[in-house]
Order: C-alpha cells, then structure tokens, then sequence
C-alpha cells in the first residue's frame, strides 16, 4: 500500500496533540536542562508546564498541593477521649494483693 506524501503529512499532524492555551510548553531536552529552577518556578507560581517530546505532550509539572500545618502542642486534639478519672485506680485498692 503506497501513501501519497500529502496523505502522510496530514495524517502526522493530526495524530499531534493541539497546543494547549495559556499553558507553559516545554520541550523534554529543555526541561531536562532546567528542571531543578522549574520546580521552584511552578512552585512559588502555581502554573503548570506541559513537557512535549516531538510536539506531543507527554507530561506535566504541576504544584504540590500544601499540606496543613499542624500545631505540635494540640495535634491529637479530637482524636482521643478520656472516660472516667485518671487518678482512680481501676480496681479497687482490696482486690490488689500485694495490699493485703
């Protein structure tokens, strides 16, 4: 089966994704070279960057999501409760019998 040279050209770009707008592309040799600067970049912004290898995104550097700071005096606050009194034995003191 032979394909005309017109046939082929349309046919590879339409198996190419469309550029996304308003994104950030990047080709992969680029972004190898400047990955580490680009973490903080998307980081402190919040944009994305899309990663293309031969025009075709093939992934993208998103921001980590924050996570919740968390106070250290109170962190187990609402994760136990306490039943009862604390200084109360759990017994009572005649059934111990090293007391006898």
């Amino acid at each position: 089966m032979v394909i005309s040279q017109t046939a082929l050209a349309t046919k590879k770009k339409s198996k190419a994704a469309k550029p996304h707008i308003g994104l950030r592309q990047m080709a992969a040799g680029e972004f190898k070279a400047k990955v580490l600067g680009l973490i903080d970049e998307v980081s402190e912004t919040g944009a994305m960057v899309v990663v293309t290898k031969r025009g075709d995104p093939k992934a993208a550097l998103v921001p980590y999501p924050a996570r919740k700071k968390v106070s250290f005096l109170g962190r187990l606050q609402d994760k136990y409760s306490i039943h009862g009194d604390l200084l109360e034995p759990v017994f009572p003191l005649e059934d111990y019998d090293m007391l006898k």
